[in-house]
């Protein structure tokens, strides 16, 4: 689907914020094939790599466990070119090989050894009636403990580095991008420090840009891609959902602001379309996107956003054509799908929901991580008359965006109404199952 919002995603190890996850087909499809090289050197397989963009301002990727790679939006937007990004991306994969997440356990236990020993130590002198000692004791030990973990984090940063250049070069990719990125890092670094304030190098979870650089020098700009081009296509690629993605979150007057109207190229136009649609232009925004159709006749991706923003402008009926199209040409791309199935059930016409249902069940077939596409087939089943595989297309949203007692309520509703043994049937029990055994999990973390 056309950018959008799917869900809110609450990610352990990382602050206590719900971040919006972004799923788009072309976005997607980009950072897989970007990824898929440097995902081969690291000696992982591409089918078990996930790569999540997050709604995020901040200038970040992460790991939080697993073997999936969350990039910030702020990260895209920061970046210039798409090689900045792949460093980025070869850098988290080190953490994955590395076990970097399970391995935190490592820098927390001497860490926590330090905080309980300052406990015992600060009790015992308040104890003797030395408050203010104790309070000190306590202290320089919470401060040492930190001390120690960071310093342990940062040793973990810098080897992941150093298996991020490794992959960039097994991968045959430049290292100039890692190299450029360290020096953004390094400017925000100065724009959040001051003489008042510096930054305390012993106080960072990663080694400082500045040191980060000057270790892998020498081993990046040695390898034999060093010099080597980004691919065209693939570039003019990322500077397309660089644009669209910049359309989508933000400001429309900032938008149309860093794309005026005088910026004829692909990528502006593919922004201020964006803009358009989200101020609330529907001509504007539908001339902009047949502007760039007349570039790219058949972009199954130009088609797509062709069709949403009819969609989104009250118009189902004109956005079938192009959104079938966009299927078609995109090889039934799941997200598209459901684009389609949400607008052949917007058309109110009866005679579209066989249709709808169809694309939205090979939707979720490529795709059962899509709540919005099961919501969308809930309500063609709904529509049919069928309630217990409705019923069963709710529950499958539920559990996906967490709600589990209303997933097992729905799931048994489901299981009530679909013949036993049957395919539907056994994955309605799994979902109670799966839904009674998160509800007990949660009852004994109370």
């Amino acid at each position: 689907m056309a950018l959008f919002v799917i869900l809110s995603l609450a990610v352990a190890v990382r602050p206590a914020t719900a971040q919006s996850v972004l799923r788009d087909a072309e976005t997607e499809a980009l950072l897989n094939d970007m990824a898929r090289p440097l995902i081969i050197a690291a000696g992982l397989q591409p089918n078990n790599v996930q790569l999540v963009l997050l709604q995020d301002k901040e200038v970040n990727a992460f790991v939080a466990g697993g073997q999936t790679v969350y990039i910030h939006s702020g990260l895209i937007a920061a970046a210039d070119n798409i090689n900045q990004v792949e460093g980025v991306v070869a850098h988290e994969l080190g953490h994955i090989t590395g076990g970097h997440i399970v391995r935190m356990g490592e820098g927390m236990k001497p860490a926590t050894g330090i905080t309980i020993l300052s406990l015992l130590l600060g009790a015992a002198a308040m104890a003797a009636g030395g408050t203010e000692a104790g309070m000190g004791a306590i202290m320089a030990g919470q401060q040492a403990a930190m001390g120690k973990f960071l310093a342990f984090s940062r040793t973990v940063e810098a080897s992941t580095d150093s298996a991020g250049a490794r992959y960039l070069r097994g991968a045959g990719i430049s290292g100039k991008g890692m190299m450029q990125f360290w020096d953004k890092y390094r400017a925000l670094e100065y724009r959040y420090s001051s003489s008042y304030a510096p930054v305390d190098p012993y106080m960072q979870t990663h080694p400082r840009p500045a040191d980060r650089a000057a270790a892998l020098e020498q081993d990046l700009k040695s390898s034999p891609y060093w010099d080597k081009p980004t691919d065209p296509a693939l570039e003019a690629r990322f500077q397309r959902v660089k644009a669209k993605l910049a359309g989508f979150v933000g400001d429309p007057q900032t938008t149309l602001r860093v794309y005026p109207e005088t910026d004829k190229s692909l990528p502006a136009r593919y922004a201020r379309a964006y803009a358009w649609h989200k101020a609330a232009y529907p001509d504007k925004a539908e001339a902009e996107i047949d502007g760039l159709i007349g570039l790219a006749p058949h972009d199954p991706y130009l088609l797509e956003l062709k069709g949403q923003v009819l969609l989104e402008s009250g118009k189902p009926k004109a956005a079938l054509a192009p959104l079938r199209e966009a299927v078609q040409r995109s090889g039934n791309a799941p997200l598209i799908s459901a684009l389609l199935g949400h607008a052949l059930i917007a058309s109110e016409d009866p005679a579209n929901f066989d249709e709808a249902r169809r694309v939205l069940k090979v939707s979720v077939a490529r795709d059962n991580d899509n709540p919005f596409a099961w919501y969308q087939l809930g309500i063609v089943y709904a529509r049919e008359g069928d309630q217990p595989r409705a019923a069963l297309a709710t529950a499958e949203r539920y559990s996906l965006i967490g709600q589990q007692r209303l997933a097992l309520a729905s799931a048994e509703a489901a299981m009530r109404g679909i013949p036993q043994g049957t395919p539907d049937y056994l994955r309605a029990q799994d979902i109670v199952m799966a839904s009674r055994a998160a509800a007990e999990d949660s009852k004994r973390r109370r």
